[in-house]
């Protein structure tokens, strides 16, 4: 089957927004680089990078039974909310102002469970596979492929949300003002946990 480049068109203009505007892996790596610098939040994004692939193949499998079974969708977006809340929480009462603390870096195991319980990215990929899911040709290996092409702006939207957390920490250089920036970040990720629950 031949690919419609306007239907292409349409879905990344559906995709490059969702990734790159914020949500809980944007502005936790946001948060995690302004504390950790790029190098250390790598371990956190690889992490973000299999969840994300994992869930969308998954999501790609069973998109009907999910729509079915919304109550399932529900329950991980509020156990989501709770553990950003929780992540929130711990960078905005964190007193670390430098990257010599390995043991208060999040690493790849936060990056991939966050995804399971991430109730944007659960919505990303259902309408994804809901209203592009053919972009790209009829069977599970075409869905496999917008998985892909999903992760390449996905990966590229989180590097660049950690690489502008560093430059907030050149910026806030500082022990009082490092700590304040700590506090902001974490409290922007609270907020982001709250408008994930919220009525739409």
């Amino acid at each position: 089957m031949s690919i419609e480049i306007p239907d292409l068109i349409a879905a990344l203009v559906f995709i490059i927004p969702m990734c790159f505007t914020p949500g809980p892996n944007n502005v936790l790596c946001a948060a995690h680089g302004s504390q950790y610098g790029v190098r250390n939040s790598l371990s956190l994004i690889s992490g973000m990078a299999v969840g994300w692939s994992i869930l969308g193949l998954g999501i790609a499998a069973g998109a009907t039974f999910i729509e079915e079974n919304k109550i399932v969708f529900q329950i991980l977006t509020y156990i989501g909310a709770i553990y950003m809340v929780y992540l929130g929480y711990k960078i905005a009462t964190s007193t670390k102002v430098d990257d010599s603390d390995a043991d208060e870096r999040l690493g790849f195991w936060t990056g991939l469970t966050l995804q399971i319980v991430n109730g944007k990215a659960w919505f990303h990929f259902l309408v994804l596979m809901t209203t592009f899911g053919t972009v790209l040709g009829e069977g599970y290996e075409a869905k496999a492929g917008l998985v892909l092409l999903n992760l390449s702006f996905g990966f590229a939207a989180v590097l660049s949300w950690t690489v502008f957390g560093t430059g907030l920490r050149k910026i806030f250089s500082g022990n009082e003002l490092g700590i304040k920036l700590n506090q902001i970040m974490g409290f922007l990720l609270v907020l982001v946990a709250v408008w994930i629950v919220m009525p739409k």
